[in-house]
């Protein structure tokens, strides 16, 4: 019979049939059945298809009905901060780690993210705080995703690259093979989301809690360690991230020099362009450009930097994360369709095969295709909003909900 197991395990789901859902393909969306075998994509088959696989099975299977419900891939965020707030959800209150994390994954079927590369910020200084709580983060993460979990847990290291004694930590975490993305930042005013005088210490003051002489002394240190960066052990790091393959994003380019720069130490994701004109360059330069969920939600960016929606209509933007709100990928895909700026296959891309891809998991992950690993969300509407009634992961049913009327 269907057992559980857990994603990314050796051991994956048994038989499943999702049957008779609309089924959303790269290019396409279908009306059909899928049978799963051992975690991955058997077939995708219509009507006499689906009653081939029941009686090859012979009742050992799991049956999903999706009865004309929208079945997708699982939403791949590749860029979510939230965790940090599920850790400190207020400045100077921190909340047990492993407690944060697994309330905090419980989450994540709920808004359709089956595969979520934790965003976790090394030398920032803006979150939490601490290279201890990084590195005890990304330790708890490896070490729970191998004992059990109910999504593909990775993550997303972004790296502060004025703290040089960081380095040595992200260089141990990659060959440890604990970090599957690398991004790297520079958060000092005066540039990137930063640019506007006074627009850092706003930040600071509110999303810390520091009073204005504490936050001087924020920007003094960070301008004196700009002057210190280690480029020669930038450019080692890199080295070690592209021969294990793990893609390598920068953060808030705001320039075309920048953009120049940052491909000289393989960059290959643009993660918030601030500029149109900028991402634009980036996709010239044959870069994935990856914009914020909430940003084509809320209408605007609340920074007003780059309309993610604009950047999305002109072509220049293909992925699309939470950044720190995961419900607002489900959502933003949906607004894309209402707004008639792409269809739903092209929208559904965006926060599944575009991100796979870019990050080097397109072969197992990001689209519904036989022999891909059995990631799917069943997706219902209620009043032109989209909601998850369910989520599998390697072919285990993870969540299911229903409603009262």
């Amino acid at each position: 019979m269907y057992s559980p197991s857990y994603p990314g395990s050796s051991e994956r789901g048994g038989n499943l049939l999702i049957a008779d859902g609309n089924v959303v393909l790269q290019d396409r969306i279908i009306r059909a059945s899928i049978a799963v075998e051992n975690g991955s994509i058997a077939a995708i088959v219509d009507e006499k298809g689906k009653k081939r696989w029941l009686k090859r099975w012979n009742g050992e299977a799991k049956v999903l009905h999706a009865n004309g419900k929208y079945v997708m891939p699982g939403l791949i965020d590749i860029h979510c901060d939230a965790i940090e707030k599920e850790v400190q959800p207020r400045p100077n209150t921190l909340f047990p780690l492993d407690l944060a994390f697994l309330e905090f994954e419980r989450k994540l079927p709920v808004h359709g993210i089956t595969t979520m590369y934790h965003s976790l910020s090394l030398g920032v200084g803006l979150s939490l705080r601490g290279d201890h709580l990084l590195t005890e983060m990304v330790e708890l993460i490896h070490r729970y995703s191998k004992q059990r979990s109910m999504i593909r847990n990775r993550v997303h290291l972004r790296y502060e690259v004025t703290h040089r004694d960081g380095l040595a930590i992200v260089e141990q975490l990659m060959k440890e093979g604990k970090i599957q993305y690398l991004s790297y930042m520079n958060h000092a005013p005066g540039q990137g989301q930063y640019r506007k005088p006074g627009s850092f210490e706003s930040y600071v003051m509110k999303n810390q809690g520091v009073s204005m002489k504490e936050v001087r002394q924020i920007v003094h240190d960070l301008l004196l360690k700009q002057e210190q960066v280690d480029w020669d052990g930038l450019r080692r790091l890199s080295r070690l991230a592209l021969d294990k393959g793990i893609a390598i994003a920068s953060h808030d380019d705001d320039t075309q020099e920048k953009v120049e720069d940052n491909q000289s130490f393989g960059v290959s994701v643009s993660e918030f362009p601030i500029t149109l004109e900028v991402a634009s360059y980036c996709k010239e330069q044959g870069m994935s450009v990856c914009v914020g969920a909430p940003n084509v939600v809320r209408g605007g960016s609340h920074d007003h930097n780059l309309s993610a929606t604009e950047a999305i209509r002109s072509g220049a933007a293909a992925i699309l994360c939470s950044d720190y709100h995961p419900s607002s990928m489900l959502a933003a895909l949906f607004k894309l369709v209402d707004e008639e700026i792409t269809d739903l296959p092209g929208a559904v891309r965006m926060a599944t095969l575009h991100p796979a891809q870019a990050l080097g998991a397109g072969d197992q992950i990001g689209s519904i295709e036989e022999g891909k690993l059995a990631d799917f969300i069943i997706v219902d509407q209620f009043q032109g909003l989209p909601w998850v009634t369910d989520a599998i992961v390697d072919g285990v049913h993870v969540y299911a909900a229903d409603v009262r009327y």
